[in-house]
C-alpha cells in the first residue's frame, strides 16, 4: 500500500490489493478523522497502526463514508471508538442491503470473515460541517455515481476528498450521468488544490480541471455513441466496438481496470436507452 502526504497531517492510503481504492486520514491534537476505510482487514489495519503511531490507540473521533460501496466501508469496524458519518441514503442502503451483501462477499473473499458492518451514527441530507481541533470540514452531497455520494472539503487546505465521484473514469452503472455532470461542474467551481479520487492517484491543482473536463467529455461521448446504436437497432455486442480511447479516456489507469468499467458504462446506458 502506498501512502501519499498531501498536506500537513493529511495522508492518503492507496490500496495495493484492490483497484487502488483510497482512504484518507486527518490527524489533529484532538484525534483523527478517517474518510473511507479500504475493504480488506490487512490494509485497514495498516491505517490503524499509522494512527496509533501518531496519536496513540483509540484516537479516531470520526469515520466518514463517501458512499455505501463495500470497498469504502468495510474497515470501519476497526475503529469502534469513532462515530460514523454518512449521507441519509447511505444509512438506508446499508441498513436494508448491507448485511446480505457482506455475507455474499465473505463467501467470495474469506479474508472478510472477521468484518462486521457498521451503520452510520450521524447522517445528513445536503450539507454539514465538522470541526476537530484546527480542522474544519465541509461535507456535501455529490450524487451521480451513486445517490448517496458525498465529498469532503478540508477548508484550510482546499483538499477535496471526492470518493468515487472522481475517478480515472466515471462509473455510472448505478448512477445518473446528468447528475454527475452537474456535480463535476460544482467541484470545478470549488477550485480545490488537491482532489483525492476514490480510486487512483491524487489529482494536483493543475490536473483537476483537465481531469474533470475529460470526464464530462467522456460521458457526452459514450451517451451519444450508445444512443446511436440503440437508434440503429444494433445488438449489444456492438458496444465492444466503442473504444475507450476514442471516447477520450486512457485504458492504462487502475492496472487496466478502466476498460472493464468503460464496458460496464456502455451496457448500463444501452439498457437504459432501450427501455426509454
Amino acid at each position: 500500500m502506498r501512502i501519499d502526504r498531501v498536506a500537513e497531517d493529511i495522508h492518503v492510503f492507496i490500496s495495493g490489493i484492490y483497484a487502488q481504492v483510497t482512504a484518507t486520514v486527518l490527524t489533529t491534537p484532538a484525534g483523527a478523522i478517517v474518510v473511507d476505510t479500504l475493504p480488506l482487514p490487512i490494509e485497514s489495519r495498516e491505517i490503524v497502526s499509522f494512527i496509533e503511531d501518531q496519536l496513540g490507540p483509540n484516537s479516531v473521533r470520526y469515520v466518514v463514508y463517501t458512499h455505501h460501496h463495500a470497498d469504502h466501508v468495510y474497515g470501519a469496524y476497526l475503529f469502534p471508538e469513532a462515530e460514523v458519518i454518512a449521507h441519509d441514503r447511505c444509512r438506508r442502503i446499508l441498513a436494508t442491503a448491507g448485511q446480505a451483501s457482506l455475507q455474499r462477499a465473505r463467501r467470495e473473499t474469506p479474508a472478510l470473515a472477521e468484518v462486521s458492518l457498521r451503520l452510520p451514527d450521524i447522517t445528513f441530507d445536503e450539507e454539514m460541517s465538522l470541526h476537530l481541533a484546527h480542522r474544519s470540514l465541509n461535507l456535501f452531497h455529490t450524487p451521480g455515481i451513486s445517490p448517496d455520494g458525498i465529498s469532503v472539503m478540508v477548508a484550510d487546505e482546499k483538499v477535496l476528498i471526492a470518493g468515487d465521484t472522481v475517478m480515472p473514469i466515471p462509473h455510472i452503472v448505478r448512477g445518473d450521468y446528468e447528475q454527475l455532470i452537474e456535480t463535476f461542474e460544482r467541484i470545478k467551481a470549488l477550485q480545490p488544490n488537491f482532489v483525492v479520487q476514490g480510486h487512483g492517484d491524487v489529482l494536483l491543482k493543475g490536473e483537476v480541471n483537465e481531469s474533470i473536463d475529460s470526464s464530462i467529455a467522456y460521458l457526452h461521448a459514450i451517451v451519444e455513441r450508445v444512443q446511436d446504436l440503440v437508434r440503429q437497432g444494433a445488438p449489444p455486442k456492438k458496444l465492444k466496438e466503442i473504444d475507450i480511447e476514442e471516447c477520450g479516456k486512457s485504458r492504462i489507469p487502475l492496472d487496466g481496470l478502466v476498460s472493464r468499467l468503460h464496458l460496464d458504462n456502455l451496457v448500463a446506458l444501452y439498457r437504459t436507452f432501450r427501455q426509454s
